[in-house]
């Protein structure tokens, strides 16, 4: 199964598209429109403890390359590899969080 970044979300909502794939909570806050889109028919994931774990866990392996990322990201990460989902975004943060983690990835341009 999918998760939706958030831009991805905001692609999906502007093209008038039937949204089925999961999401999480960090998307919903970053964009609150979700809430009241009526073609939202997937899943929102709230984050539980392994996943703040698996999450600084991310954040110090890239510390030691030089490449540490936003919370919210790390955050987005954890869950998806915490679920075996794979994350779609745009965000390219994710294609170096893929390098220290089993991250399943779609990332398009």
């Amino acid at each position: 199964m999918k998760l939706l970044d958030t831009m991805i979300l905001r692609e999906k909502i502007r093209n008038k598209e039937e949204i089925e794939e999961y999401t999480t909570i960090v998307n919903i806050i970053e964009f609150p429109k979700i809430i009241t889109y009526k073609k939202f028919k997937g899943k929102v994931i709230f984050p539980d403890k392994p996943d703040y774990e698996l999450a600084l866990r991310l954040q110090v392996k890239l510390a030691k390359i030089g490449k540490m990322k936003p919370f919210s990201d790390l955050l987005i990460a954890a869950i998806a590899i915490n679920r075996d989902l794979e994350l779609v975004t745009r965000d390219k943060h994710f294609l170096d969080i893929r390098k220290v983690s089993n991250l399943k990835l779609i990332h398009t341009d």
